[in-house]
């Protein structure tokens, strides 16, 4: 019982966060407010942009996104209850007709129109999703990560805030060919 105990308790915590029935890749562990307003400024956003939030959950960072910023904005996830709340939560914020949550798997979801990607997932799911954002955003498309990178591409920058590592990417072209899809 003990080494069962101790074995738990070694587990990051994301991973501790309780995965919910719909099949997804990550558990819904909400993002602080100020992380996402951290975020949104590491990935220099404007408001042209279109921001994509993949498992985006209660919708937080797209509606920040509009609100704050006035950026455009979608957010995926698989859950219906975390859809129905992040557009509660658009429609509280007065957001509505700037931002879209639709149900559905992040592996699934056009990111092509992205010009700003967020990501709260974890570091396999970074990496099974990194070939997908390099072959479907444009040049000069923007991601950022909280908490975990994309193994062997490294961040143009990486930066702490209350204890959180935040990492941000450029898309290139040089970044395409070389961690895209063969």
């Amino acid at each position: 019982m003990f080494l069962l105990l101790a074995g738990v308790l070694c587990v990051p915590w994301p991973v501790l966060a309780q995965y919910d029935e719909f099949g997804g890749d990550v558990p819904y562990v909400p993002t602080p407010p100020p992380i996402v307003e951290a975020m949104l400024k590491l990935g220099k956003i404007q408001s042209s942009d279109f921001v994509i939030d993949l498992g985006c959950g209660d919708g937080r960072i797209v509606v920040m996104a509009a609100e704050k910023f006035g950026a455009r904005g979608m957010g995926f996830d698989l859950n219906p209850q975390r859809i129905a709340e992040a557009k509660e939560n658009a429609k509280k914020a007065g957001v509505e007709d700037k931002v879209e949550f639709v149900e559905k798997n992040l592996f699934d979801a056009d990111v092509s129109k992205a010009t700003l990607v967020t990501l709260y997932l974890l570091p396999d799911v970074n990496l099974r999703l990194r070939p997908k954002l390099l072959r479907e955003l444009r040049a000069g498309a923007r991601i950022v990560s909280h908490s975990f990178d994309m193994g062997d591409w490294k961040p143009d920058r990486k930066i702490e805030v209350n204890g959180k590592t935040l990492y941000f990417w450029e898309v290139t072209g040089k970044a395409k060919k070389e961690f895209g899809e063969p």
